[in-house]
């Protein structure tokens, strides 16, 4: 693999420090909830079955440290292989997901496992973003899929993300990390809606070294507004370097832009909805 032409950043030179010495996963972790403990025991199994998971780099998901993981969004079931990359690199996922499926016994679990219920297209959308910049606050691992939902893109690229990512990126001093993936989107074709239950299909991560924000976030802390226009340079920003990274995984290019939002939401979709 290619090293990459850009100087490093102060923040690349961190991680790559940190992955040097790396502690333990189970200090990294922390303590481990029952609720925790049955979904590791529900989902791991699960994700070794469906997936042959294949990381590049899994040692850029710092290992301690408050760290918004940015991925894109290919299919209902790539938060069960992404939950998979982030205990793998011994830290705890905490999902921003859709809040239909906190619904019953599994809400609590969710729910006490630290997940985090979205409420799109309402003002509880804000208090979502609240609980995940506390949650980030706190020290803690945030998957979040800005696209708010499977990408409806045919041909897989990203489309255009929601700002939630940007509110969150710029007034917390989280690690932004991108993360692409590819491979989910073979075991359930959301755009076919088709599911295929053949065991252990490629599931491929690459993550990549954290967005580089520090101007962007001294510009908000001496008082710059949280406008529309740099919400979605900032989403651009950041949903640039996972669509690059997903072009490196699939060795094509990417294309220039971001495909559109569809006009109307549609059902089907489970958790790494993004405000």
């Amino acid at each position: 693999m290619t090293q990459e032409s850009s100087p490093e950043t102060a923040g690349q030179r961190a991680v790559a420090t940190s992955a040097a010495r790396r502690p333990p996963k189970r200090q990294t972790r922390g303590r481990i909830p029952w609720s925790l403990r049955l979904a590791v025991v529900v989902i791991y199994p699960t994700a070794s079955l469906l997936f042959k998971l294949r990381y590049r780099h899994p040692e850029r998901v710092p290992a301690t440290g408050p760290v918004l993981l940015v991925a894109n969004h290919v299919s209902v079931m790539d938060p069960l292989s992404c939950a998979r990359l982030v205990w793998d690199a011994g830290r705890v996922p905490h999902f921003l997901a859709k809040q239909s499926v906190f619904k019953g016994l599994a809400g609590t679990i969710l729910r006490h496992a630290g997940q985090i219920p979205v409420a799109r297209d309402s003002t509880d959308a804000a208090g979502s973003l609240a609980t995940a910049r506390a949650d980030l606050q706190a020290g803690n691992l945030v998957v979040i899929y800005p696209e708010g939902s499977v990408t409806r893109d045919p041909d897989w690229w990203p489309m255009q993300a929601r700002t939630g990512v940007a509110r969150l990126a710029l007034t917390t001093d989280a690690a932004v990390v991108p993360v692409a993936q590819w491979g989910p989107q073979r075991v359930h074709d959301y755009h076919a809606k088709k599911l295929r239950l053949r065991p252990r299909q490629p599931a491929d991560y690459l993550v990549g070294h954290p967005v580089d924000l520090d101007v962007l976030r001294a510009q908000v802390r001496a008082g710059r507004a949280l406008s529309p226009d740099l919400l979605r340079e900032t989403t651009d920003l950041i949903m640039g370097r996972v669509r690059d990274q997903l072009a490196e995984l699939r060795g094509e290019p990417a294309p220039a832009g971001f495909s559109p939002r569809p006009r109307r939401s549609l059902p089907g979709d489970l958790p790494g909805n993004a405000a």
